[in-house]
């Protein structure tokens, strides 16, 4: 699946250099080009002679070591990659990448390299929870940098925690969908809701939520990468900005539905993964409200249910709904799914560790009309977003066929 395609793998200096060795040894299989760089602390843990057996090509490891004299090699390789892979990526190759650092041959030909690049972090928990790390990362997000979420659990430094090397398998089905990229959403507008609403109560104080919009923005993300058109309506959030979408940003929930209807007479699907406030101050104070009594009562009055709104309103657009529950959770969706005319209703349960707020990952059951759909362990989000994504294209593709509108 792989067969005429050229990937750079870079090696940098970790304990887990050794699932480097399995890694390419997949891509080879695959029948890949593979051509490994490794650094110089690489070759402390796995010697070049196990990449040169599994790639079947020399190992680049020092920059002066040109045994080629018709091409500069760093320059040579940069030019023929379809995609540079760095696995295991160390704190200190993510920032030489975010300060265009180039002093040895994997660096050097990262910042030569025009082809796209996918970025394996392995480290301790703490240097990957490192301010100075995650700006890194973000930094070169924002360039265009793809990233395999290092996995959680026993590292070899003794402690447990986010840092260990993704699994060869995973990095390899992030490459084979970055090199044959599924475009089912190509011609499609999509619009995604996200991050947590603010009801203002005062100038300084405001009723919200625990959303971080990471649901969201790996739905927007991965609408992207499949061919949409994305534009992406953000309340509150921590995470970052996806690349290559529009984005729009409001604040409250009558905010966000002015932002939406506006939108979606034009809009083919929309996935409302917002945690919305479902009610907001009857009255917002022009001024801070100041303390006087004991006790201070707040009235509040019902926000309009966007996702119901858009369901009564449809015509040929594909309705996503989403419904965070802590309890009855099925009994609850399957009600929503049909009072609020939704095409699918995607359910979690935020009191399940690995599925609730501001996590990395999510365990979801999707439903429609009929019930139950499909149920997806615990995954990335950016996975989960994937899985969605592909039901709505089977199910757009579907209607296409019948000539309908959304098959709802």
């Amino acid at each position: 699946m792989l067969h005429g395609k050229t990937i750079v793998l870079g090696v940098t200096g970790g304990i887990a250099a050794f699932k480097a060795a399995a890694l390419c040894s997949k891509l080879a299989q695959a029948g890949a080009d593979v051509r490994v760089i490794m650094t110089a602390s690489a070759t402390k843990f796995v010697a070049p002679l196990t990449f040169q057996t599994l790639s079947r090509h020399d190992v680049a490891v020092d920059t002066f070591d040109e045994r080629d004299a018709s091409v500069v090699t760093h320059i040579d390789l940069a030019d023929r990659a379809d995609l540079v892979v760095v696995a295991p990526a160390t704190a200190n190759i993510i920032a030489k990448m975010a300060h265009g650092l180039a002093d040895d041959m994997l660096s050097t030909t990262l910042l030569a390299t025009e082809a796209p690049v996918l970025v394996a972090p392995a480290m301790n928990v703490h240097m990957y929870a490192h301010p100075a790390v995650q700006a890194n990362m973000r930094t070169i997000a924002q360039r265009g940098v793809s990233f395999v979420e290092p996995g959680e659990g026993q590292l070899a430094c003794g402690y447990v925690g986010k840092g260990r090397l993704a699994e060869p398998e995973e990095i390899m089905a992030a490459i084979v969908r970055m090199l044959n990229p599924a475009k089912p959403l190509a011609g499609k507008k999509v619009l995604v809701t996200a991050g947590g609403t603010v009801e203002r109560i005062d100038p300084v104080r405001y009723i919200t939520n625990d959303s971080s919009g990471k649901m969201g923005y790996a739905i927007a993300e991965a609408a992207k990468r499949m061919g949409a058109d994305v534009t992406l309506v953000t309340g509150n959030a921590t995470a970052d900005l996806p690349a290559g979408v529009e984005v729009v940003r409001v604040q409250s929930t009558l905010d966000m539905m002015d932002a939406v209807l506006a939108r979606f007479g034009e809009t083919d699907v929309v996935v409302k993964a917002a945690a919305v406030a479902d009610y907001r101050p009857a009255q917002r104070a022009d001024q801070k409200i100041k303390k006087n009594d004991d006790t201070m009562t707040l009235e509040l009055v019902k926000n309009p249910d966007i996702l119901q709104t858009l369901g009564e309103r449809k015509t040929n657009q594909f309705v996503v709904g989403f419904a965070a529950e802590t309890n009855d959770g099925e009994r609850y969706a399957l009600d929503k799914v049909k009072r609020k005319k939704s095409d699918l209703l995607v359910l979690n349960d935020v009191t399940v560790p690995g599925a609730g707020f501001g996590t990395d990952t999510n365990i979801v059951r999707i439903y429609d009309e009929a019930g139950l759909v499909e149920a997806l362990p615990q995954m990335s989000k950016r996975d989960v977003a994937e899985r969605l994504l592909g039901l709505v294209a089977e199910r757009l593709n579907a209607s296409a066929r019948r000539g309908g509108g959304s098959g709802s």
